[in-house]
């Protein structure tokens, strides 16, 4: 068995122990999964994808806007989590967490982006985003779907999208698809911001 094969039946292992504990976690992570291995619904490859137009994003949801993230930058969805506090860092810094053996910053993006701060729901979602080495988890208020977008679809003029002010900073365009307008997030701009890195308070 080859080491991406290995790779493959481990993820699968995983999220077959998520399903007992979270169904609507678990089938995300079994999407995203399969985005990453290029396989639809079986390790051993059974099933040949279908044919997609456009990329997979992950569509989540913040003040009432469907943002979306390339899965492929997406490295999990998880339900809220008590968080160590981390002392002299930004109020938008909610702590840290153990994710998967590496110890991650957890950031409450409705107060990174100035919004209008809501209590935590059960919908309450942590995306682990990552790029290059940094991996960073955000909590959003909701998590909805896997979505192929096609590249066509985003209109990448800033000025001219439906994008509101707070985001538009870290947007790479807005997406119409029937009748939704969905914010893309530019996930690098987003993890190496001079905001994102000057942390410390």
């Amino acid at each position: 068995m080859s080491s991406e094969d290995q790779k493959k039946r481990e993820a699968f292992a995983a999220i077959q122990q998520l399903i007992s504990q979270s169904p609507s976690v678990a089938a995300l992570q079994l999407q995203l999964a399969q985005g990453q291995f290029g396989v639809n619904g079986s390790p051993d490859g059974e099933n040949p994808p279908p044919a997609v137009i456009g990329e997979q994003y992950l569509v989540f949801s913040l003040a009432d806007r469907e943002l979306a993230v390339k899965a492929e930058l997406v490295q999990g969805v998880e339900r809220l989590v008590e968080l160590t506090p981390v002392p002299n860092v930004v109020p938008w810094v909610r702590g840290v967490m153990n994710l998967r053996g590496s110890i991650v910053s957890v950031v409450d993006f409705r107060m990174f982006l100035d919004i209008e701060q809501m209590a935590y729901t059960p919908r309450t979602r942590l995306l682990s985003l990552q790029s290059n080495e940094m991996v960073i988890c955000v909590a959003v208020d909701g998590v909805s779907e896997m979505l192929p977008i096609p590249a066509t679809a985003i209109n990448g003029n800033i000025r001219q999208a439906t994008i509101p002010s707070w985001v538009a900073p870290y947007a790479t365009g807005s997406a119409i698809l029937s009748n939704r307008a969905i914010v893309v997030l530019d996930v690098p701009r987003l993890l190496f911001s001079e905001k994102m890195q000057r942390y410390k308070a």
